[in-house]
Protein backbone atom coordinates (compact mmCIF):
# COMPACT_ATOMS: atom_id res chain seq x y z
CA UNK A 1 0.00 0.00 0.00
CA UNK A 2 1.33 3.47 -0.69
CA UNK A 3 0.42 6.53 0.23
CA UNK A 4 -1.89 8.54 -2.25
CA UNK A 5 -0.40 11.60 -3.90
CA UNK A 6 -3.59 12.51 -6.00
CA UNK A 7 -5.28 15.85 -3.87
CA UNK A 8 -7.76 15.08 -1.81
CA UNK A 9 -11.01 16.89 -1.86
CA UNK A 10 -13.75 17.22 0.87
CA UNK A 11 -17.67 18.37 0.28
CA UNK A 12 -18.50 20.08 3.93
CA UNK A 13 -22.01 20.86 2.86
CA UNK A 14 -23.02 16.87 2.69
CA UNK A 15 -24.17 14.53 5.33
CA UNK A 16 -21.59 15.12 8.21
CA UNK A 17 -21.62 11.18 8.63
CA UNK A 18 -20.67 10.68 5.51
CA UNK A 19 -18.09 13.54 5.89
CA UNK A 20 -16.44 11.90 8.94
CA UNK A 21 -15.90 8.66 6.44
CA UNK A 22 -13.93 10.61 4.19
CA UNK A 23 -12.06 12.36 6.45
CA UNK A 24 -11.14 8.82 8.05
CA UNK A 25 -10.01 7.80 4.24
CA UNK A 26 -7.78 10.49 4.58
CA UNK A 27 -3.96 9.30 5.81
CA UNK A 28 -3.37 11.65 8.87
CA UNK A 29 -1.17 9.59 11.20
CA UNK A 30 1.17 12.28 13.29
CA UNK A 31 3.75 13.64 10.90
CA UNK A 32 1.85 12.91 7.85
CA UNK A 33 -1.39 15.20 8.24
CA UNK A 34 -0.56 17.12 4.81
CA UNK A 35 -2.79 15.77 2.52
CA UNK A 36 -5.70 16.38 5.08
CA UNK A 37 -4.71 19.87 5.99
CA UNK A 38 -4.44 21.01 1.78
CA UNK A 39 -8.37 19.35 2.12
CA UNK A 40 -9.32 21.07 5.20
CA UNK A 41 -7.98 24.48 3.45
CA UNK A 42 -9.73 23.87 -0.02
CA UNK A 43 -13.16 23.27 1.91
CA UNK A 44 -12.60 26.51 4.25
CA UNK A 45 -11.51 28.63 1.51
CA UNK A 46 -15.08 27.45 -0.15
CA UNK A 47 -16.67 30.17 2.72
CA UNK A 48 -15.98 34.02 1.77
CA UNK A 49 -16.79 34.57 5.06
CA UNK A 50 -13.84 33.24 6.48
CA UNK A 51 -10.39 34.71 7.21
CA UNK A 52 -7.44 31.77 6.87
CA UNK A 53 -4.40 31.28 7.79
CA UNK A 54 -1.98 28.08 7.50
CA UNK A 55 1.01 27.27 9.36
CA UNK A 56 2.55 24.15 8.38
CA UNK A 57 -0.61 21.79 8.52
CA UNK A 58 -2.30 23.98 10.95
CA UNK A 59 -5.26 26.01 10.08
CA UNK A 60 -6.95 29.05 11.65
CA UNK A 61 -10.19 29.94 10.01
CA UNK A 62 -12.03 32.97 11.50
CA UNK A 63 -15.51 35.21 11.39
CA UNK A 64 -15.34 38.45 11.93
CA UNK A 65 -18.98 40.02 12.63
CA UNK A 66 -18.68 41.92 15.11
CA UNK A 67 -20.16 40.02 17.51
CA UNK A 68 -19.36 40.61 20.78
CA UNK A 69 -18.65 37.43 21.81
CA UNK A 70 -16.32 34.94 19.96
CA UNK A 71 -15.87 31.14 20.32
CA UNK A 72 -13.05 28.96 19.80
CA UNK A 73 -13.86 25.19 18.01
CA UNK A 74 -10.74 23.37 18.25
CA UNK A 75 -9.17 19.88 17.36
CA UNK A 76 -6.37 18.02 15.89
CA UNK A 77 -6.52 16.42 12.77
CA UNK A 78 -3.69 13.59 13.14
CA UNK A 79 -4.55 10.24 14.39
CA UNK A 80 -2.17 7.42 16.00
CA UNK A 81 -1.16 4.20 13.39
CA UNK A 82 -2.95 1.09 13.29
CA UNK A 83 -0.41 -2.01 14.49
CA UNK A 84 0.58 -3.07 11.07
CA UNK A 85 3.36 -6.55 10.47
CA UNK A 86 3.68 -5.93 6.79
CA UNK A 87 5.19 -2.03 7.04
CA UNK A 88 1.95 -0.67 5.33
CA UNK A 89 0.65 3.14 6.52
CA UNK A 90 -1.09 1.70 9.12
CA UNK A 91 -4.74 3.05 8.51
CA UNK A 92 -7.91 1.33 6.66
CA UNK A 93 -10.95 2.73 5.03
CA UNK A 94 -14.23 3.44 6.81
CA UNK A 95 -16.20 0.49 6.93
CA UNK A 96 -20.40 1.06 7.81
CA UNK A 97 -21.10 -2.73 9.25
CA UNK A 98 -24.42 -2.08 8.28
CA UNK A 99 -24.27 -1.76 4.37
CA UNK A 100 -25.48 1.69 4.36
CA UNK A 101 -23.22 4.42 4.67
CA UNK A 102 -24.62 6.81 6.89
CA UNK A 103 -25.93 4.23 9.14
CA UNK A 104 -25.34 3.00 12.24
CA UNK A 105 -21.42 2.81 13.70
CA UNK A 106 -19.01 3.81 11.63
CA UNK A 107 -15.24 2.00 11.88
CA UNK A 108 -12.09 3.18 10.88
CA UNK A 109 -8.71 5.01 12.50
CA UNK A 110 -9.56 8.49 13.77
CA UNK A 111 -13.60 7.46 13.43
CA UNK A 112 -13.54 9.33 17.21
CA UNK A 113 -10.41 10.61 17.95
CA UNK A 114 -11.42 12.90 16.07
CA UNK A 115 -12.19 13.00 12.41
CA UNK A 116 -15.77 12.98 14.19
CA UNK A 117 -15.13 16.00 15.63
CA UNK A 118 -13.25 17.36 12.77
CA UNK A 119 -16.35 16.92 10.47
CA UNK A 120 -18.62 18.56 12.80
CA UNK A 121 -16.32 21.68 13.02
CA UNK A 122 -16.19 21.45 8.92
CA UNK A 123 -19.73 21.14 8.66
CA UNK A 124 -20.60 23.86 10.71
CA UNK A 125 -18.34 26.25 8.87
CA UNK A 126 -19.60 25.63 5.84
CA UNK A 127 -23.09 25.85 7.28
CA UNK A 128 -23.19 29.03 9.54
CA UNK A 129 -24.09 31.21 6.74
CA UNK A 130 -26.77 29.16 4.71
CA UNK A 131 -29.71 31.27 3.69
CA UNK A 132 -28.39 34.47 4.66
CA UNK A 133 -27.70 33.26 8.29
CA UNK A 134 -25.72 34.75 10.75
CA UNK A 135 -23.87 33.46 13.98
CA UNK A 136 -24.68 34.96 16.79
CA UNK A 137 -21.16 34.61 18.29
CA UNK A 138 -18.19 35.38 16.22
CA UNK A 139 -16.02 31.90 15.82
CA UNK A 140 -12.37 30.63 15.56
CA UNK A 141 -11.80 27.41 14.16
CA UNK A 142 -9.20 25.46 14.71
CA UNK A 143 -7.13 22.65 13.17
CA UNK A 144 -3.88 21.01 13.70
CA UNK A 145 -1.38 18.72 13.69
CA UNK A 146 1.12 16.75 15.71
CA UNK A 147 -1.43 15.97 18.74
CA UNK A 148 -0.75 12.19 19.20
CA UNK A 149 2.85 12.92 19.88
CA UNK A 150 5.13 14.64 21.82
CA UNK A 151 4.00 18.18 23.19
CA UNK A 152 7.11 19.46 21.64
CA UNK A 153 6.18 18.88 18.14
CA UNK A 154 2.54 20.26 18.76
CA UNK A 155 0.66 22.06 15.70
CA UNK A 156 -1.54 23.99 18.15
CA UNK A 157 1.08 24.89 20.34
CA UNK A 158 2.85 26.50 17.27
CA UNK A 159 -0.22 28.38 16.66
CA UNK A 160 -0.01 29.96 19.91
CA UNK A 161 3.54 30.50 19.60
CA UNK A 162 3.71 32.04 15.87
CA UNK A 163 -0.20 33.78 15.67
CA UNK A 164 -1.18 34.10 19.59
CA UNK A 165 -3.30 36.77 18.56
CA UNK A 166 -5.38 34.90 16.45
CA UNK A 167 -6.45 32.81 19.26
CA UNK A 168 -8.23 35.36 21.51
CA UNK A 169 -11.51 34.53 22.65
CA UNK A 170 -14.33 34.40 25.21
CA UNK A 171 -14.63 30.28 25.83
CA UNK A 172 -13.42 27.73 23.55
CA UNK A 173 -14.26 23.90 23.09
CA UNK A 174 -12.28 21.32 22.34
CA UNK A 175 -13.71 18.47 19.68
CA UNK A 176 -12.16 15.75 21.61
CA UNK A 177 -14.74 12.86 22.08
CA UNK A 178 -16.55 12.86 25.04
CA UNK A 179 -19.62 10.65 24.31
CA UNK A 180 -21.47 13.92 23.63
CA UNK A 181 -21.54 15.51 27.35
CA UNK A 182 -19.42 18.42 28.45
CA UNK A 183 -16.48 17.42 30.66
CA UNK A 184 -14.91 20.63 31.89
CA UNK A 185 -10.94 21.35 32.29
CA UNK A 186 -8.59 18.22 32.65
CA UNK A 187 -6.54 16.66 34.96
CA UNK A 188 -2.25 17.39 34.75
CA UNK A 189 -0.05 15.18 34.42
CA UNK A 190 3.55 14.58 35.80
CA UNK A 191 5.77 12.16 35.35
CA UNK A 192 9.42 10.93 37.52
CA UNK A 193 12.23 9.17 37.14
CA UNK A 194 13.30 7.32 40.97
CA UNK A 195 16.87 6.07 40.81
CA UNK A 196 18.22 3.33 43.15
CA UNK A 197 21.93 2.50 43.14
CA UNK A 198 23.93 -0.53 44.21
CA UNK A 199 27.13 -2.36 43.82
CA UNK A 200 27.50 -4.66 40.48
CA UNK A 201 28.44 -8.24 41.33
CA UNK A 202 28.36 -11.98 40.16
CA UNK A 203 25.06 -13.30 40.88
CA UNK A 204 26.91 -16.58 42.31
CA UNK A 205 28.41 -14.15 44.71
CA UNK A 206 25.09 -11.88 45.74
CA UNK A 207 26.76 -10.94 48.85
CA UNK A 208 29.66 -8.98 47.45
CA UNK A 209 27.60 -6.15 45.49
CA UNK A 210 24.30 -4.73 46.67
CA UNK A 211 20.90 -5.19 44.61
CA UNK A 212 19.51 -1.98 43.30
CA UNK A 213 16.40 -3.25 42.27
CA UNK A 214 15.73 -4.84 45.71
CA UNK A 215 16.94 -1.14 47.08
CA UNK A 216 13.29 0.17 44.40
CA UNK A 217 10.70 -2.17 46.51
CA UNK A 218 9.87 0.53 48.70
CA UNK A 219 9.36 3.06 46.20
CA UNK A 220 6.87 0.41 45.20
CA UNK A 221 5.36 -0.21 48.42
CA UNK A 222 4.51 3.39 48.50
CA UNK A 223 2.86 4.23 45.74
CA UNK A 224 0.74 0.63 46.03
CA UNK A 225 -0.01 2.08 49.75
CA UNK A 226 -1.11 5.32 48.27
CA UNK A 227 -4.71 6.36 48.20
CA UNK A 228 -5.28 8.96 45.15
CA UNK A 229 -7.62 11.92 46.40
CA UNK A 230 -10.25 12.65 44.54
CA UNK A 231 -10.89 16.65 44.88
CA UNK A 232 -13.35 18.88 43.69
CA UNK A 233 -12.77 21.78 41.39
CA UNK A 234 -15.49 24.05 40.76
CA UNK A 235 -18.62 21.49 41.25
CA UNK A 236 -16.32 18.89 39.15
CA UNK A 237 -15.08 15.94 41.16
CA UNK A 238 -11.13 15.08 39.78
CA UNK A 239 -10.25 11.92 40.51
CA UNK A 240 -6.15 11.92 40.83
CA UNK A 241 -3.76 8.73 40.27
CA UNK A 242 -0.52 8.17 41.17
CA UNK A 243 1.53 5.16 39.55
CA UNK A 244 4.98 3.22 38.57
CA UNK A 245 4.41 2.98 34.74
CA UNK A 246 7.45 1.51 33.79
CA UNK A 247 10.45 -0.41 35.29
CA UNK A 248 14.27 -0.95 34.22
CA UNK A 249 17.27 -2.13 35.15
CA UNK A 250 20.03 -4.87 35.43
CA UNK A 251 22.20 -6.11 32.59
CA UNK A 252 22.22 -9.76 32.38
CA UNK A 253 20.86 -12.81 33.93
CA UNK A 254 23.98 -13.56 36.03
CA UNK A 255 24.86 -10.04 37.08
CA UNK A 256 23.57 -8.25 40.37
CA UNK A 257 22.29 -4.86 38.90
CA UNK A 258 23.90 -1.75 40.28
CA UNK A 259 21.12 0.67 39.20
CA UNK A 260 16.96 0.53 38.96
CA UNK A 261 15.09 3.50 37.18
CA UNK A 262 11.37 3.61 38.07
CA UNK A 263 9.35 5.87 36.17
CA UNK A 264 6.26 7.07 37.81
CA UNK A 265 2.55 9.28 36.66
CA UNK A 266 1.18 11.97 38.69
CA UNK A 267 -2.26 12.55 37.18
CA UNK A 268 -3.43 15.38 39.23
CA UNK A 269 -6.59 17.84 40.11
CA UNK A 270 -6.72 21.16 38.45
CA UNK A 271 -6.13 22.60 41.48
CA UNK A 272 -2.44 22.20 41.64
CA UNK A 273 0.51 23.56 39.73
CA UNK A 274 3.00 21.68 38.26
CA UNK A 275 5.11 22.42 41.02
CA UNK A 276 2.79 21.57 43.77
CA UNK A 277 2.33 18.28 42.26
CA UNK A 278 5.61 17.48 42.26
CA UNK A 279 6.42 18.98 45.73
CA UNK A 280 3.19 16.04 46.70
CA UNK A 281 5.02 13.24 45.39
CA UNK A 282 9.08 14.41 46.24
CA UNK A 283 7.03 14.10 50.16
CA UNK A 284 5.98 10.75 49.38
CA UNK A 285 9.33 9.28 47.96
CA UNK A 286 11.13 11.34 50.50
CA UNK A 287 14.89 9.77 50.50
CA UNK A 288 15.13 8.99 47.32
CA UNK A 289 16.76 10.50 44.23
CA UNK A 290 14.03 11.65 42.18
CA UNK A 291 14.09 13.68 38.97
CA UNK A 292 10.98 15.40 37.05
CA UNK A 293 11.20 14.29 33.61
CA UNK A 294 7.89 15.68 31.96
CA UNK A 295 5.20 17.90 33.18
CA UNK A 296 1.81 19.35 31.64
CA UNK A 297 -0.45 21.81 33.81
CA UNK A 298 -4.23 20.87 33.95
CA UNK A 299 -6.84 23.25 33.28
CA UNK A 300 -10.41 24.20 35.64
CA UNK A 301 -13.40 24.12 34.12
CA UNK A 302 -14.43 26.90 33.90
CA UNK A 303 -18.14 26.50 33.87
CA UNK A 304 -18.59 29.56 35.76
CA UNK A 305 -18.67 31.54 32.97
CA UNK A 306 -21.09 32.81 31.35
CA UNK A 307 -20.42 31.13 27.58
CA UNK A 308 -19.77 27.86 29.39
CA UNK A 309 -23.27 28.13 31.70
CA UNK A 310 -25.07 28.51 28.61
CA UNK A 311 -23.44 25.89 26.51
CA UNK A 312 -23.97 23.34 29.36
CA UNK A 313 -27.37 24.84 29.39
CA UNK A 314 -27.83 23.86 25.66
CA UNK A 315 -26.09 20.40 25.85
CA UNK A 316 -28.55 19.89 28.53
CA UNK A 317 -26.80 17.04 30.50
CA UNK A 318 -24.32 17.36 33.95
CA UNK A 319 -21.18 18.21 33.00
CA UNK A 320 -18.51 15.83 33.93
CA UNK A 321 -14.65 16.02 34.59
CA UNK A 322 -11.71 15.26 32.46
CA UNK A 323 -9.48 13.08 33.62
CA UNK A 324 -7.04 13.16 30.80
CA UNK A 325 -4.93 15.51 30.01
CA UNK A 326 -6.12 17.39 26.61
CA UNK A 327 -4.93 20.55 25.07
CA UNK A 328 -8.29 22.91 27.04
CA UNK A 329 -5.15 23.24 29.24
CA UNK A 330 -3.30 25.64 26.09
CA UNK A 331 -6.28 27.59 26.13
CA UNK A 332 -6.23 27.55 29.94
CA UNK A 333 -2.68 28.96 29.89
CA UNK A 334 -4.37 31.60 27.41
CA UNK A 335 -6.67 32.64 30.36
CA UNK A 336 -9.38 31.45 27.58
CA UNK A 337 -11.97 28.84 29.70
CA UNK A 338 -12.00 25.62 27.85
CA UNK A 339 -14.44 22.42 27.53
CA UNK A 340 -14.30 19.01 26.05
CA UNK A 341 -17.31 17.90 23.83
CA UNK A 342 -17.47 15.87 20.79
CA UNK A 343 -18.93 13.04 19.26
CA UNK A 344 -17.84 9.03 19.94
CA UNK A 345 -16.56 7.51 23.30
CA UNK A 346 -13.24 8.38 24.63
CA UNK A 347 -12.70 4.70 25.63
CA UNK A 348 -12.68 4.11 22.11
CA UNK A 349 -9.89 6.15 21.13
CA UNK A 350 -6.79 4.53 19.53
CA UNK A 351 -8.26 1.06 19.67
CA UNK A 352 -8.13 -1.35 16.62
CA UNK A 353 -12.03 -1.21 16.85
CA UNK A 354 -12.45 2.66 16.82
CA UNK A 355 -16.10 3.34 15.92
CA UNK A 356 -18.75 5.77 16.06
CA UNK A 357 -22.28 6.06 16.02
CA UNK A 358 -23.74 8.26 12.42
CA UNK A 359 -26.64 9.68 15.31
CA UNK A 360 -23.58 10.79 17.67
CA UNK A 361 -21.91 12.79 15.23
CA UNK A 362 -25.25 14.58 13.43
CA UNK A 363 -26.58 15.40 17.37
CA UNK A 364 -23.05 17.16 17.99
CA UNK A 365 -23.33 18.91 15.43
CA UNK A 366 -27.46 19.99 15.94
CA UNK A 367 -26.14 20.87 19.53
CA UNK A 368 -23.55 23.28 18.29
CA UNK A 369 -25.43 24.74 15.27
CA UNK A 370 -28.16 25.62 17.52
CA UNK A 371 -26.11 27.21 20.64
CA UNK A 372 -23.76 29.32 17.74
CA UNK A 373 -26.88 30.44 16.04
CA UNK A 374 -29.06 31.24 19.01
Amino acid sequence: MTEPTAPARLDPRQDVALLTAELIDIYSVSGGETRLADAVEHALRSIPQLELVRDGDSIIARTNLGRAERVILAGHLDTVPLPTADGSLGTVPSCWPSGTPGEGALYGRGATDMKGGVAVKLALAAGLFDGGAQPARDVTFVFYDHEEVEAVKSGLGRLVRNHGGLLGGDFAILLEPTNGTVEGGCNGTIRFEATTFGEAAHSARAWMGSNAIHAAAPILARLADYGPQTVTVDGLDYRESLNAVKIKGGTAGNVIPDKCVVEINYRFAPDKTADEAEAHVRELLAGFDVVRTDSAAGARPGLNHPAAASFVAAVGAEPKPKYGWTDVARFSELGIPAVNFGPGDPLLAHKDNEHVEAEAIRECLRVLRSWLTA
